[in-house]
C-alpha cells in the first residue's frame, strides 16, 4: 500500500484551520502546540489508528493518549475530521457546557485521556498497555509527550516501567518543539544543552547538541529519531515501531512550535494565545500556501540515478519527481517501473511518478507495486472510463492521483467530475520529452484562467509546476496558484542540490509573503498590513515584510 502522502496532507491542513476557528472564536487556546504535532496526528489518525467514531468505546480500537492536554484544540479537530462530531461543534471550544474544554475530558466520546496535569499521559498509557498484554489484546497504544513536560520526574519513572514490562504495544512520540509555557526548553531544563542566546534554529539543525535519544536509550527504550512534519518519516517510524518486539518505542519528533504560520513558528508567546478575528483570513490564506519543492532526476545523470536520488534526499526535498518516458507518447524514452523499483529502497521520501506514456490504464498497477506515491497520467491518452479505472485502482492502494495536460490541451470536461478527489494537477509549461526547453510564457494565463473552473468543481489538490521552472520565474508561478514546483536542470543540474532547493523557497517564501500582505492591505488598508508585520518578531522576518511592503507601497 502507498504511503497515502496527499490525503493525509489535505487532512493535516483542514484540521490546521479548524484549530485556527476554534481558538480565535473561543479568544484562548493553544494553537502553536496544536501546530507543532499536526503531523504526528495526520499520520495516527489516517494511516494507523484503529478506530470507529460511531462506536467510540469499540473494544478493540486503539488508544491515542494526549499527555500534553493542552493542545487540544489539535486532537478536537482531527477528531472532528475523524467523523466524531461535526466540524461545526469546535465552535463551542472551551465554552459552559461544551464537551470540547481547554484540555481533553472524557465527556467527549473518543477521548481516552483526561490531560491537565503535566507528566501523567504517559503512566496512565504504561497502565493501558500492560493492562492489554495481560488480556491478550492486540490493540495498540499511541502517546503524545510534550518536551516541557519532560520535566516532570514522572516522565522518567513511567519511562522504567514501560521497559521493565517490555510494552511493545505501546508506540510514545516525543513533540520536540524545543519550547514551553515560559521560555525554550534548553533555558529551562535542558533536555540537550543548554542554549546560549535566542537562535532556537542551532539547536534544531545541530544533530551534534541532541542527546535526548541517548535518555531514553539508556532506560531501555527502542529510540527513533525523525524530522515531526515530514510525513513520510513519521510513517516509516511508526511502520519500524509497530514491528519491535521486546521494547516500547519513542519517537523523539523535531517539531516547529506554530508550524505553518510564519509569526507562530518557534515564537514562545504562541504557546498559549489565540488568534485575532481579523488576521484569521490572513493566517488561512497561508495554510492554503504550503508549498513543496520536487528535483526531477532525468535532468541529472541518468546512468547513475541512485546517486541522484541521494543527492535529492540529502537536498531535502520534498518529493522526488520521476519522468517516466515511452518513446512513443513523448519521443524521449527514460525508464520505465523497474527502475523505480530498484529506487525505492534509497529513501522514504515520496516519489511522485509523472506516466509520459501511451494506454497508462494497462501498466498503472506496476507503478504502484515499485512503490510510487503518487501517480500522475495525462488527459492526452484519457477518456472518463480510463481515468476512472485509474483513479479507482489508485485511492484503493492509497496512492495520490494526479492528471496532467500539456502546454497545447485544456482540461477536458470529462474531467470535471474526478476533480473534488483528484490530488494533483500538472500545467506542463515546456513541451514534454523535449530538453533543454524555457518556461513558455503563456502557462501563466494558462494557470490562471484554470483557477475558477478548478474552484467550481471543489478541487482541493495541489497544482504542479512543471518544466522550466526556475529561480527567476518561480514566484510568479506561485501567483499563479501553484503550490508544488519541480525543477529539472535548474536544481539537479547544480552542484549543491541543497543550496539551490533552499533558494527555490526563499523565492516562493518571497511570493507568498507579498501575497499576503497584498490580501492584508485589500482587507484592512495599512492598519492592517501592519498589524500583520507586528506579529512576526522572531529573527529577521519583520525587516524583510516590511521591506516588501514598502516596495508595494502598502505601508
Amino acid at each position: 500500500m502507498g504511503l497515502n502522502y496527499y490525503h493525509i496532507k489535505k487532512n493535516i491542513l483542514r484540521a490546521r484551520k479548524l484549530v485556527i476557528k476554534s481558538t480565535s472564536i473561543a479568544g484562548s487556546g493553544h494553537p502553536g502546540g496544536s501546530f507543532s504535532m499536526a503531523e504526528i496526528l495526520g499520520c495516527i489518525f489516517y494511516k494507523y489508528l484503529k478506530f470507529d467514531p460511531k462506536n467510540p468505546t469499540w473494544e478493540d480500537r486503539d488508544r491515542l493518549v494526549l499527555s500534553k492536554g493542552h493542545a487540544a484544540p489539535g486532537l478536537f479537530s482531527n477528531m472532528a475530521v475523524a467523523g466524531y462530531f461535526p466540524e461545526s461543534e469546535l465552535e463551542t471550544l472551551r465554552k459552559f457546557g461544551s464537551k470540547l474544554q481547554g484540555h481533553p475530558d472524557l465527556k467527549c466520546p473518543g477521548v481516552e485521556f483526561c490531560g491537565g496535569s503535566l507528566g501523567t499521559g504517559l503512566s496512565y498509557s504504561i497502565g493501558v498497555a500492560l493492562a492489554a498484554k495481560i488480556d491478550n489484546k492486540d490493540h495498540h497504544v499511541y502517546t503524545i509527550i510534550g518536551d516541557g513536560e519532560s520535566d516532570e520526574g514522572q516522565i522518567w519513572e513511567a519511562s522504567m516501567t514501560a521497559s521493565k514490562y517490555k510494552l511493545d504495544n505501546l508506540t510514545v512520540f516525543l513533540d520536540r518543539n524545543f519550547i514551553q509555557q515560559d521560555s525554550y526548553t534548553e533555558k529551562v531544563m535542558p533536555l540537550d544543552e543548554v542554549l546560549n542566546g535566542d537562535n532556537i534554529s542551532e539547536m534544531w539543525k545541530d544533530a551534534s547538541r541532541w542527546k535526548t535519544g541517548d535518555k531514553w536509550r539508556s532506560f531501555g527504550w527502542n529510540v527513533i529519531e525523525i524530522d515531526g512534519h515530514r510525513i513520510e518519516q513519521i510513517d516509516s517510524a511508526i511502520s519500524k515501531a509497530l514491528a519491535t518486539k521486546g521494547l516500547p518505542t519513542i519517537i523523539i519528533s523535531r517539531t516547529i512550535k506554530g508550524k505553518s504560520v510564519e509569526h507562530m513558528e518557534d515564537n514562545p508567546a504562541w504557546h498559549g494565545k489565540a488568534p485575532d478575528k481579523d488576521v484569521v483570513p490572513l493566517i488561512n490564506l497561508e495554510l492554503d500556501s504550503q508549498f513543496m519543492i520536487a528535483p526531477s532526476i532525468i535532468a541529472g545523470d541518468m546512468t547513475n540515478l541512485e546517486n541522484e536520488v541521494k543527492r535529492c534526499v540529502n537536498g531535502r526535498a520534498d518529493y522526488i519527481h520521476l519522468d517516466v518516458m515511452d518513446g512513443q507518447f513523448v519521443p524521449a524514452k527514460t525508464f520505465d517501473h523497474t527502475k523505480i523499483k530498484e529506487l525505492r529502497p534509497l529513501t522514504v521520501i515520496p516519489f511522485d511518478s509523472h506516466l509520459m506514456i501511451d494506454e497508462p490504464v494497462k501498466h498503472v498497477r506496476n507503478y504502484v507495486e515499485a512503490g510510487s506515491d503518487i501517480i500522475t497520467v495525462h488527459t492526452e491518452v484519457c477518456d472518463e472510463s480510463s481515468f476512472g479505472e485509474i483513479h479507482d485502482l489508485l485511492k484503493q492502494n492509497q496512492v495520490g492521483v494526479g492528471l496532467a495536460i500539456n502546454p497545447d490541451t485544456n482540461l477536458p470536461e470529462w474531467s470535471y467530475k474526478f476533480l473534488p478527489t483528484l490530488d494533483q494537477l500538472i500545467v506542463m509549461s515546456v513541451v514534454p520529452g523535449k530538453s533543454g526547453q524555457k518556461y513558455i510564457p503563456e502557462t501563466h494565463d494558462k494557470m490562471k484562467q484554470l483557477g475558477p473552473i478548478l474552484k467550481n468543481h471543489n478541487f482541493r489538490g495541489y497544482i504542479e509546476a512543471d518544466g522550466g521552472v526556475n529561480l527567476e520565474n518561480i514566484g510568479s508561478c506561485f501567483e499563479d496558484g501553484a503550490r508544488a514546483f519541480v525543477g529539472g536542470s535548474a536544481i539537479i543540474g547544480q552542484s549543491d542540490v541543497r543550496q539551490t532547493i533552499r533558494d527555490f523557497r526563499d523565492q516562493v517564501l518571497k511570493a507568498r509573503r507579498k501575497v499576503l500582505i497584498e490580501q492584508a492591505h485589500q482587507l484592512g488598508g495599512p492598519d492592517l498590513v501592519n498589524k500583520w508585520i507586528g506579529l512576526h518578531v522572531v529573527g529577521e522576518k519583520k525587516d524583510q515584510i516590511t521591506k516588501i511592503a514598502k516596495e508595494e507601497n502598502l505601508i
